[in-house]
């Protein structure tokens, strides 16, 4: 590579430039890249080394390459992403070598440059283990005073506040007593527990590990070490205890309730469980009442004060913690998908100690769980009711209604007690559902279902048997109470002509009774069969009518030459 000035080429002394005169053996000889780029930036040669500079020129990746040739002899570093990942670092310088030319020179300080990030970054960590390593550095003196405290302080106090006190100033002397002072430590210690006061007044507990200072004679001249809060450590640990404490406590009560085989012994199970779990005197469960939405009492335990008044407060707020009359209450709402579905309510005399927070906690546990075995309580009694009840009318179904009066017939026997089953059939209700539809057939049946309860006493059970076809069991009934009551019923059927498919097929009353003397040795069967001979006597009969079952030996009564017959 030759230089000529600027004079040779026949310019002015003044301005001079260098000019480089580079041939294709030099251009490879040069140990780094090189890339020989024209004035509008065109890549012409290159070395081997410089095939990957002149690429990312050809492409346009050399973001200072315009300002490079424009100021020949500045130098600029670029960073060029590597294909496979990461990336190299030049340091690019671009000098004329004539004809409008200039080559591209660039040193690789890829190495230069990583190798100086990680000294920082080194140094940078280094620091930062450093300062997270402890809260406060320190020293004590032979005085048994602090001579150094870290620069940012410690407990709440600058550093020139602690030089010259003692550390049992701030030590809590129920956790570390002068005797076993760590900061006047004779040998080596590591992680020593101490609770220390803050300039607050709040206590910290701080883990400080030491070294002893000592002389030439090896006397102590000393104390180095540094202190690590771990206050937020302790008060977890003791949270996380209480927690384990409160979640063995709900297990026993969750056990408890789960293992009641019987639905409505799961309350009662849950109240005692909770009394004995959290130590109170009494437990109160209520449930809410879907009818009114007022709360009523499930199961109990113990010793209680009357809770409505804090039932009442229940009403604008979820929780009841307080002092009432005589008692310490603890009361929470259950609830099941966030509808409120209950209450639990824990007594405590007043010379006792008050509720604490972990007491809360638990309550509000045990009553997600009572929410949910209410819930299921709830289900089972509506699935119970379903299965007992017919799903139009709300009456009786046929199962449930025999297998009421079967037990109630064997009280009946033991007692003596007389009683009338009534079979009730409506008369052309085909009629009905063919001319009006189903809908107004349906309408007919509600209709029934309310004479017959008109009809009846509360004490009387009536039931659908299916379709059109009715029962109904009076109750302590002789003989002249169930005819009665089937001559009303045929006198409120006048109602369900409104019913009527047409006038010459009206809506009626056919009804079947069995009377069943208290003395009588008849079985519930025979009793059922004489009732459903009746009533279809009647309808065979022309309807509209009722009919009393001969006694069970077939003959008539005194002053009667055939079996009953009235037409309504």
């Amino acid at each position: 590579m030759t230089a000529r000035d600027h004079r040779s080429r026949g310019g002015s002394s003044q301005g001079e430039q260098l000019a480089l005169s580079l041939g294709m053996d030099g251009l490879s000889a040069f140990p780094g890249p090189a890339v020989v780029i024209d004035s509008q930036g065109s890549v012409i040669a290159c070395n081997g080394r410089g095939e990957g500079l002149a690429a990312a020129a050809a492409q346009g990746r050399i973001a200072c390459l315009a300002d490079l040739l424009s100021m020949p002899g500045t130098t600029s570093l670029e960073c060029l992403p590597l294909t496979g990942g990461g990336a190299l670092v030049f340091d690019l310088v671009a000098l004329p070598v004539g004809d409008g030319r200039s080559v591209l020179i660039g040193r690789d300080v890829t190495l230069e440059r990583n190798l100086r990030a990680a000294l920082v970054e080194s140094r940078q960590r280094y620091k930062d283990l450093v300062e997270i390593s402890s809260d406060f550095a320190w020293e004590i003196g032979p005085d048994g005073r602090f001579v150094f405290v870290s620069p940012k302080g410690a407990l709440g106090h600058a550093a020139d506040e602690l030089i010259g006190r003692r550390p049992a100033e701030f030590v809590v002397q129920d956790t570390a007593t002068p005797e076993a002072n760590p900061f006047e430590a004779n040998g080596p210690i590591e992680d020593v527990e101490v609770w220390m006061r803050q300039s607050d007044g709040a206590q910290v507990c701080v883990l400080i590990s030491a070294m002893p200072l000592r002389g030439d004679g090896g006397e102590w001249r000393g104390t180095r070490g540094v202190c690590r809060d771990v206050t937020q450590e302790r008060l977890r640990d003791a949270a996380l205890s209480r927690a384990n404490a409160r979640e063995r406590l709900l297990s026993y009560i969750v056990r408890t309730i789960r293992d009641e085989v019987e639905p409505s012994g799961m309350l009662q199970a849950a109240a005692e469980a909770t009394a004995r779990a959290l130590g109170a005197s009494g437990c109160q469960i209520f449930r809410l009442r879907p009818e009114d939405g007022g709360f009523a009492l499930a199961a109990a335990f113990g010793e209680a004060g009357a809770g409505e008044d804090v039932l009442d407060s229940l009403a604008d707020s979820d929780h009841f913690d307080s002092d009432y009359k005589s008692w310490r209450v603890l009361a929470t709402v259950c609830r099941y998908r966030h509808s409120v579905n209950g209450a639990v309510l824990l007594w405590r005399s007043a010379e006792r100690a008050a509720w604490g927070d972990d007491d809360r906690l638990l309550i509000d546990d045990v009553a997600n769980q009572v929410g949910l075995a209410a819930e299921q309580i709830a289900n089972h009694e509506r699935v119970l009711k379903l299965s007992r009840t017919d799903g139009l009318t709300g009456l009786f179904n046929r199962r449930a209604f025999f297998e009421e009066i079967a037990r109630r017939f064997q009280r009946l026997l033991r007692e003596g007690r007389p009683a009338a089953l009534i079979y009730v059939d409506l008369d052309n209700f085909k009629a009905v559902n063919d001319v009006h539809g189903h809908q107004t057939g349906d309408r007919a049946l509600l209709a029934v279902r309310d004479l017959m309860v008109q009809h009846t006493r509360p004490t009387d059970l009536i039931a659908r048997l299916g379709g059109d076809e009715f029962a109904i069991w009076l109750e302590a009934a002789e003989e002249k109470i169930a005819v009665r009551r089937c001559e009303e019923l045929l006198t409120a059927g006048a109602q369900l002509t409104c019913y009527s498919g047409s006038p010459d097929k009206p809506l009626l009353f056919s009804l079947g009774v069995a009377v069943h003397s208290g003395g009588e040795a008849e079985t519930i069967e025979a009793l059922i069969a004489r009732a459903d001979k009746a009533m279809y006597e009647v309808k065979r009969g022309g309807k509209g009518a009722w009919r009393l079952a001969p006694q069970l030996s077939g003959q008539p009564r005194p002053g009667e030459s055939e079996p009953s017959w009235r037409d309504s």
